[in-house]
C-alpha cells in the first residue's frame, strides 16, 4: 500500500497533481488574471466619468451624486449567482457574462474612492491653479487627478482583489478560471484539485494586492513618512573641545 501515488488515495496534498495537471492549472489561471484584468479595467474606465458626474464642475457633489452612489450600491448588493443569471439572456454564454458582472460589482468601490480622492484635493490648490491660469481639464489632469491618486489606487487595490475572489463564480457559466476547476473538484471529490486551485487563487489575490502596493508607493512618494535620522553623537570631538577647554582653563 505505501506505493500508491497520492492521485490514488486522493490526498489533499499531491505533487504529482501539480505535475500530470500543470498545463490545465496553467490555463485555469492565465484565464483568471485575464477575465480580472479585463474587468478592473473596464471597471475603472466607467467609474472616472461616473465619479466626475458625481462631483459636479465646481468640485462640490452635484445631484447626479446620489442617484450614481445609490445605484451603483444598490447593483453590489445583487448577488452574484444572480447577477450572472441575469446577464445570460443578453451575453449567453461566454467571458462577456462573467466580465460585466465584475465591472458592476467593481463600480461600487471604484466610484467611491475615486470622487473621496476628488473632494479630498484642497481648495487652496484648485484656487492656485485656477489663479495661474489652469483651465479646467488641465486643473485635473494635472493638480486634482495626481492628489487624489492615494484614494484611488486604494480602490482599485480593494477591487482587484475582491475581483480575483469573484471571478471563480463565473464557474457557472464555464469562465470562472480557478473557480471551474475548483466546483469540478468539489463534484468529483477531487481534494488535490480543490486545494491546489484555491490556494492558487489566494496567491493571486496576495500577489495582486502587493503589485499594486508597489505601483501606489512609486506614484505617490509624497505619502511616505520620512525617515528620521538618529543625531549622531560625536564623542571624539565632543572629548578633544572639553579637554582643550579644560587647557584653557
Amino acid at each position: 500500500m505505501s506505493g500508491r501515488s497520492c492521485l490514488t488515495a486522493n490526498d489533499w496534498i499531491c505533487a504529482e497533481y501539480v505535475r500530470s495537471r500543470g498545463q490545465e492549472l496553467t490555463d485555469a489561471t492565465v484565464q483568471h488574471v485575464w477575465i480580472t484584468v479585463v474587468s478592473v479595467v473596464i471597471g475603472l474606465l466607467i467609474a472616472f466619468p461616473l465619479a466626475l458626474l458625481a462631483r459636479g464642475a465646481d468640485g462640490r457633489r452635484s445631484r447626479f451624486a446620489g442617484p450614481v452612489l445609490g445605484l451603483t450600491t444598490v447593483l453590489y448588493t445583487v448577488p452574484s449567482l444572480a447577477m450572472f443569471s441575469l446577464l445570460l439572456p443578453v451575453f449567453g454564454l461566454s467571458a462577456a457574462v462573467v466580465v460585466t458582472g465584475l465591472v458592476l460589482y467593481s463600480l461600487t468601490v471604484l466610484v467611491r474612492n475615486i470622487l473621496a480622492g476628488l473632494e479630498a484635493v484642497p481648495a487652496e490648490a484648485r484656487e492656485a491653479a485656477l489663479g495661474m491660469g489652469y483651465g479646467r481639464g488641465r486643473l485635473l489632469w494635472e493638480v486634482e487627478l495626481p492628489l487624489a491618486l492615494p484614494a484611488l489606487l486604494a480602490g482599485v487595490r480593494i477591487a482587484t482583489v475582491s475581483t480575483v475572489a469573484l471571478t471563480t463564480v463565473g464557474a457557472i457559466v464555464g469562465y470562472g478560471g480557478l473557480g471551474t476547476l475548483i466546483v469540478d473538484g468539489l463534484d468529483s471529490l477531487f481534494k488535490a484539485q480543490v486545494l491546489t486551485a484555491s490556494v492558487i487563487c489566494v496567491l493571486l489575490a496576495v500577489a495582486a494586492d502587493l503589485l499594486l502596493l508597489g505601483v501606489q508607493r512609486a506614484l505617490t512618494p509624497w505619502t511616505r513618512a520620512p525617515k528620521r535620522r538618529k543625531p549622531r553623537i560625536r564623542t571624539g570631538s565632543a572629548l578633544v573641545r572639553t579637554t582643550r577647554v579644560a587647557k584653557a582653563g
